[in-house]
């Protein structure tokens, strides 16, 4: 015979809520009764004070506890209203400030341009904006918002906050692309403002990683021609017209051949970050050759 297992009957449980309001009405009647009736006068007066009264206490303290967690919400909801407004303050006054920003970085760039014409006055120049570049860290090959229908040209000499930048390579109706001395093949002739000897610009993509270009074959017998001297585009220049600065000299040594000397300058604009530049509409009009591309 199988055994007989007896099963352990469920044990009765009432959830908290439930007691709470199983309390709860017990108290109201309680205090019901007690205001509404003398059932409770005389000898009951006791177990009124000591049932009645402890309730009445309870249920008012639960009342004041939960009107403050009441309060408390309220208080949290405003908060969080409060901080949602602040965070949309915040990114307004954000996207302002970084639009006053590159209006005031646009302004500076326009104020170097305004004083590089001053500087070249004796020259037309037209102002446009750089749109697009080619893949790089440096603006060597971009995209200018000009083109034919603003009088622009192939070869037109470009110039930017600094000096020379390059000249116009390629063109359509309403774009150019520059070409820009640093690029690799890129030769620009020319001098050396305080004593006039001639050399020859290289562009080096790889050296302006160092912040340099090269030039080459400048003939100083003389040995006047020292570091910091100012490099321009020289008058015999079949692209570049003359006296603009392409740079400064920053290491200068003779070759092997003892005739000529080379180096590296540091070029006067800055080929990281274009934004607008001035296209000298004049062109450069000789019937020789040189070394330029």
């Amino acid at each position: 015979m199988s055994p007989i297992v007896k099963q352990k009957k469920e044990k009765f449980t009432l959830s908290g809520k439930y007691l709470l309001l199983i309390f709860t009405v017990i108290a109201v009647v309680l205090m019901i009764v007690t205001y509404g009736t003398t059932a409770f006068d005389g000898p009951f007066n006791a177990v009124v004070g000591y049932v009645v009264v402890p309730f009445e206490n309870g249920i008012s303290k639960l009342g004041s506890w939960l009107g403050k967690r009441s309060d408390e919400f309220t208080d949290i909801k405003t908060l969080l209203e409060e901080n949602n407004a602040l965070k949309e303050e915040i990114a307004k006054l954000t996207e302002e400030n970084t639009m006053l920003a590159q209006d005031k970085y646009e302004l500076n760039s326009l104020r170097e341009l305004f004083e590089l014409g001053n500087e070249y006055d004796s020259y037309n120049k037209v102002g446009a904006r750089v749109i697009a570049k080619d893949s790089g860290n440096w603006f060597s090959s971009f995209i200018i918002d000009k083109g034919t229908n603003d009088g622009l040209a192939l070869d037109m000499n470009v110039i930017a906050a600094g000096g020379l930048i390059g000249r116009i390579s390629s063109i359509g109706p309403n774009w150019a692309r520059v070409t820009a001395i640093i690029s690799d093949g890129n030769h620009v002739s020319a001098q050396v403002l305080t004593t006039g000897e001639n050399l020859v610009v290289s562009g080096d993509l790889e050296l302006m990683g160092r912040g340099i270009i090269s030039f080459s074959m400048l003939k100083d017998d003389e040995n006047v021609v020292t570091e910091g001297d100012k490099v321009v585009t020289s008058k015999i220049s079949d692209k570049y017209l003359p006296g603009i600065i392409v740079g400064y000299i920053q290491y200068i040594e003779n070759d092997s051949n003892n005739l000529t000397k080379s180096g590296y300058i540091t070029p006067a604009a800055d080929f990281k970050y274009l934004s607008e530049v001035l296209v000298i509409t004049d062109l450069k009009n000789t019937d020789y050759e040189n070394a330029e591309d």
